[in-house]
């Protein structure tokens, strides 16, 4: 969906397409038969715009192959479907089994986070409508957080390297394409704030930061002043990823970790966060902050487990919505936008547990068309129209 902001600007609305993963071109065109056409007829529009996430091999296909990305575009256009901006933050097995840490490798200290990523930008100015000019897409936030004061090093310069690449992809083809590090718990950059000095020292216009409202959440980052911050410091917020964390206000009643308990599932690292008269604590995990003393039950807990916009779940547990409103507020509800691309971004659909769960692909298919009619509403609160 595309909106116009009382600026003039446009503002694009998408979903990402990583809940329901596929490694190869045969997946990803299913995926478009299956999910992302029925959301658009659900939502009885013309036209949706979709964050499509690109396993390793599939990007690297459709990079070298003119023929499979132009087929890719056709079925795009053929199916209602738009594409400004790619999630590039999982490189492969977004939908195995188990997830956990292998969605933090390769990471950007190791050459192929750079080939991946030249790939995904070069498919990006291909898909891009023909009346759009500007792409974005997401990445990690350079590495987990055990990565080396090296690994450090070496991802400045791979990024660096990318903006050039962008620089030149942009003289070639005069489509730009921007980067946002999407900061996550437990990275090098956890927090919008830790964003600020490693792009400051990338220093390319280019290179810019993801503001993920889950991840936010889940830091504990009050949204105006996180934004704020990255406005000042000249950091462009290439997009934002519209999210909801798992918040649990009472964690220390029996009651509450129970209902906790349920969301601890195997896929999905989902680290949990506390705050303290020292500041923020935390686990990588959601089960490890539940086993025994190893996170204070005194205030306060959120989970990175992304909970579908729309539907909370039930008390004693609710989501940080209230921060996403927030962030979006800053975001696109001033006199001019500070970023344009948003994406709907829940891909734990399957990971729910059984009672919250979609059981058939039209369940799903509900759920993503009412999470994006949550997020089409405010935005015209926010006083942006939807264009046809």
């Amino acid at each position: 969906m595309r909106f116009r902001h009382p600026d003039g600007s446009t503002i694009h609305l998408a979903y990402c397409t990583n809940v329901h993963p596929a490694e190869t071109l045969d997946g990803i065109l299913a995926q478009l038969r299956d999910y992302c056409e029925p959301v658009r007829h659900r939502l009885g529009r013309d036209r949706l715009g979709i964050g499509l996430w690109l396993a390793g091999d599939a990007a690297h296909v459709l990079a070298d192959t003119p023929s499979a990305l132009r087929g890719l575009r056709t079925e795009l256009d053929r199916r209602g479907l738009e594409v400004v901006s790619l999630n590039g933050f999982p490189y492969e097995g977004f939908g195995d089994e188990q997830v956990k840490y292998r969605v933090y490798k390769p990471d950007w200290a190791d050459p192929e986070r750079l080939e991946y990523t030249a790939a995904l930008a070069l498919v990006l100015t291909r898909l891009l409508p023909d009346d759009v000019t500007e792409g974005s897409i997401s990445t990690l936030p350079l590495a987990w957080h055990t990565a080396d004061r090296h690994s450090a090093r070496s991802a400045h310069v791979a990024l660096r390297a990318l903006g050039d690449t962008l620089d030149t992809l942009a003289d070639r083809t005069g489509r730009s394409i921007r980067l946002g590090l999407e900061p996550e718990p437990g990275c090098v950059i956890e927090t919008t704030g830790d964003a600020i000095a490693p792009l400051n020292a990338i220093a390319h216009d280019r290179i810019g930061i993801c503001v993920d409202t889950c991840h936010l959440a889940t830091s504990f980052e009050e949204p105006h002043n996180a934004i704020d911050a990255l406005d000042r410091a000249g950091i462009p917020i290439v997009k934002s990823q519209l999210s909801a964390a798992l918040h649990a206000e009472h964690p220390h009643l029996p009651e509450v970790r129970d209902r906790l308990a349920a969301f601890d599932e195997p896929r999905f690292l989902h680290q949990t966060r506390t705050t303290t008269v020292t500041g923020v604590r935390g686990t990588d995990d959601l089960g490890e902050a539940l086993d025994g003393a190893a996170l204070p039950a005194g205030s306060s807990w959120r989970a990175h487990f992304h909970i579908p916009l729309h539907a909370p779940p039930t008390l004693p547990l609710t989501s940080t919505l209230p921060v996403l409103k927030a962030a979006l507020a800053r975001l696109v509800g001033g006199a001019h936008p500070l970023t344009r691309h948003l994406e709907v971004e829940t891909y734990t659909w399957q990971a729910l547990p059984p009672d919250l769960r979609p059981g058939t692909p039209t369940q799903l298919v509900d759920g993503i068309a009412a999470e994006l009619t949550l997020a089409h509403d405010l935005l015209t609160d926010l006083g942006l129209k939807e264009l046809p």
